[in-house]
């Protein structure tokens, strides 16, 4: 399999080059240049198949043979050794629950399978490779947890001060070994900038080898086509025709599932649910695509205005603005609406949804599901990620899992930065 830029200005790389440099060299994200779908036999018998063979038919043909069968197979048994299971909420509504892993959040599977890649193919070089990341809320506790004590990598965490939950930030300043917490005076856009600036700063990346963990990289992204496959598995019984609303913020992980669906899988319809942070909202509107500046909600996870994924929504649907919009919707919803979905929810089946989960059922109730049709809303994070907000809105107490109760005691340890200079001075540091 070979990776070739959406700037289509770089050479086409293999598999593992992609994971390594992350972004490429004129900016473009990677995108596989075939997706090839599975047999139909596939979908037809998956009730037969595990987890592990499941993720490996369906990831094998992006990895290609630069990680052999079995070797891949050992991967996917550590990324995949926790739940995603499918919980019914209402006659034709329910959740799929992605926070099962190691840090309670859905960018477990895709920083584990990354950190494994890595770790093999860095494994007969004694070159350092620092994975440089941006994070507005789980994705740099996962990516911490994920290559922690990895050999021969280390990582750099950039995160908006004051705008991530205090579990979140725990989760990502509390590690330490080769983990490293940099909090930004401003918003998930400003990191997500200064990490794109530095993959192209050749001051930089002449000394040192630079990667990314967030979902502009392919072995970030890809791996979260599983849970849409799983999903289908526990479903497929129901014979209904299946809607996916994802709480979309960088639209990595809807954009898997769209993969997931050219590979064959069968779903009905996406919804690409988001906060008031509404840039793809608006485009499917208007056909302008109008980036702005984000705003922080409650639902800090999707506080991002500039979408670095959707370009990759837009080449799986060849850039055909009304193929998009055929099986794609977007909705926007502010964070009272938020609330009174999570009471909604809580009131009516004592089922406890994250801000981002009850924005993934709001996008279910806009879509409006019809008679044959299940939707399925996924639920990305842990209430307790987010406990302040839940209690407060819900009036209720949330047990503290054990997975966060080991960071609740540890001290935070972060470098405050406030633009890019100070960042390229650590990293040459």
């Amino acid at each position: 399999m070979q990776y070739y830029s959406l700037h289509n200005n770089a050479p086409k790389v293999p598999f593992s080059e992609a994971v390594i440099k992350g972004l490429a060299p004129d900016k473009g994200l990677y995108f596989p240049e075939n997706i090839t779908p599975l047999p139909s036999s596939f979908f037809d018998t998956i009730e037969n198949l595990d987890t592990i063979e499941i993720g490996f038919q369906t990831i094998k043909q992006f990895v290609g043979d630069e990680i052999p069968d079995t070797e891949l197979k050992d991967i996917l048994k550590d990324v995949l050794s926790f739940d995603f299971p499918v919980i019914d909420i209402k006659e034709n509504i329910g959740t799929l629950e992605l926070f099962h892993g190691p840090t309670m959040a859905f960018k477990d599977v895709g920083a584990r399978f990354m950190a494994r890649c890595l770790e093999y193919f860095n494994r007969n070089n004694d070159n350092k490779v620092t994975v440089l990341v941006a994070t507005s809320g789980d994705t740099g506790g996962a990516v911490a947890q994920g290559f922690l004590g990895v050999k021969g990598v280390d990582v750099v965490i950039l995160y908006p001060s004051g705008k991530v939950s205090d579990i979140q930030e725990r989760q990502l300043t509390t590690l330490g070994q080769n983990i490293t917490a940099l909090e930004v005076d401003g918003v998930f856009d400003d990191c997500q900038d200064m990490v794109k600036k530095a993959f192209l700063d050749k001051s930089i990346t002449d000394h040192k080898q630079l990667t990314s963990a967030n979902s502009i990289n392919i072995a970030r992204w890809l791996p979260q086509l599983f849970y849409f496959v799983f999903a289908y598995k526990q479903l497929k019984s129901k014979g209904k025709d299946i809607v996916f609303s994802v709480p979309s913020g960088n639209f990595g992980n809807i954009c898997a599932g769209i993969v997931a669906h050219k590979l064959g899988l069968p779903v009905k319809h996406f919804v690409a649910a988001t906060n008031v942070n509404d840039t793809v909202v608006r485009y499917m509107n208007t056909k302008d695509y109008d980036p702005k500046p984000s705003k922080a909600t409650i639902s800090n996870a999707m506080d991002v205005g500039n979408p670095s994924n959707f370009i990759r929504i837009q080449q799986l649907f060849d850039n055909n603005f009304e193929s998009l919009k055929s099986s794609f919707s977007a909705y926007s919803f502010n964070d009272q609406s938020t609330k009174q979905a999570m009471k909604e929810v809580y009131q009516e089946t004592k089922y406890i949804a994250d801000p981002h989960g009850a924005v993934g059922y709001l996008g279910l109730k806009e879509y409006n599901l019809k008679e044959n049709e299940y939707g399925v809303f996924l639920e990305t994070a842990h209430p307790v990620k987010f406990l302040d907000i839940v209690e407060e809105t819900l009036d209720t107490k949330i047990s503290i899992p054990p997975q966060i109760q080991k960071v609740m005691n540890k001290e935070k340890v972060s470098i405050k930065t406030n633009d890019y200079n100070k960042l390229k001075e650590f990293l040459l540091s």
